[in-house]
């Protein structure tokens, strides 16, 4: 076993966890992780929301496919059972993602799907569908100076700050090649894709940060960039249209407190939706036009 620190939790694990900060030796840490046997059913009692997910309020039971099954419950602890064969890397891809985003919301937190990166005594926080190119952009403006809270799950806790998750952003190799990244030293997040763990080193932000904005990014047909604003009782459904994996809060009878959640959050934060021309990825613009207009909201 070996311990490790994300999402201001310590953790202790079997499985190493590379990607993850060393944490301090703990006799009591916060989540343990470790392999075990998990049933090929699912949860006694539990809501099936699908061929591979069960839920109870406690716990939340996910079979990947030729990879592993896991049981997370209670926010403290992830079993893991492995799939004959199948490399450490891919168990941690789904270790790291979906099973940490049940994990957190069984500690109370609320998640967007998206990334943040501080911006003065504060941050900002870019989400969006899979594709919209979150963590090219999170990595561009990173490249310009930022430091980076987390990647992909953004836990946002009872006051409003986002915790700081993993040292590192997930890159595609197009995406890597248009940052001028080289790639050849990276590690990629499963043996059969083209996508890497880039590491933050310095550019990382470990501590939490209050939440001062919130950019849904999006696409369309034209050639110019557009920024609207979303004011009062218009943000809620769009906070929770990005929540990440909303179907897990449904199941675990969490709705009624997220939604408090989402409207606590919605009165502290400015929401924009920012949209950018589909055709061709203008990156540079992108980030120049987020800049300007994180200054243009007095954010710094």
């Amino acid at each position: 076993m070996s311990d490790y620190t994300y999402y201001d939790l310590n953790v202790r694990s079997d499985l190493p966890l590379p990607e993850l900060l060393k944490g301090t030796a703990s006799d009591n840490p916060d989540v343990v992780i470790k392999k075990g046997l998990v049933s090929a059913t699912g949860i006694e009692g539990g809501s099936v929301l699908g061929p591979f997910l069960q839920t109870t309020p406690q716990s939340l039971w996910l079979s990947v496919p030729n990879v592993a099954r896991f049981l997370i419950n209670e926010g403290k602890e992830i079993v893991y059972e492995p799939h004959e064969g199948i490399d450490e890397d891919s168990i941690r891809v789904f270790m790291l993602g979906s099973c940490t985003g049940a994990l957190m919301f069984q500690r109370d937190h609320m998640i967007l799907h998206g990334n943040a990166f501080q911006v003065g005594d504060g941050c900002v926080v870019c989400v969006g569908n899979s594709g919209a190119g979150k963590s090219t952009l999170a990595a561009a403006i990173m490249q310009r100076g930022y430091r980076i809270i987390s990647d992909d799950v953004c836990p946002i806790d009872a006051q409003g700050f986002a915790i700081s998750g993993m040292p590192r952003i997930k890159l595609w190799k197009d995406s890597a090649d248009r940052l001028a990244i080289d790639t050849n030293g990276l590690k990629r997040i499963r043996p059969e894709l083209q996508k890497f763990n880039y590491p933050l080193n310095g550019s990382f932000c470990s501590q939490p940060l209050p939440v001062k904005a919130v950019y849904i990014l999006n696409t369309h047909n034209e050639s110019e960039f557009e920024v609207e604003r979303i004011n009062g009782m218009d943000k809620f459904e769009p906070l929770k249209q990005n929540t990440y994996r909303f179907a897990y809060l449904k199941g675990m009878s969490m709705e009624k407190r997220h939604f408090k959640q989402c409207a606590k959050l919605a009165t502290n934060i400015h929401l924009s939706r920012l949209t950018r021309p589909r055709s061709g990825f203008q990156l540079e613009k992108l980030v120049d036009f987020i800049l300007d207009d994180i200054t243009k909201l007095g954010i710094s």
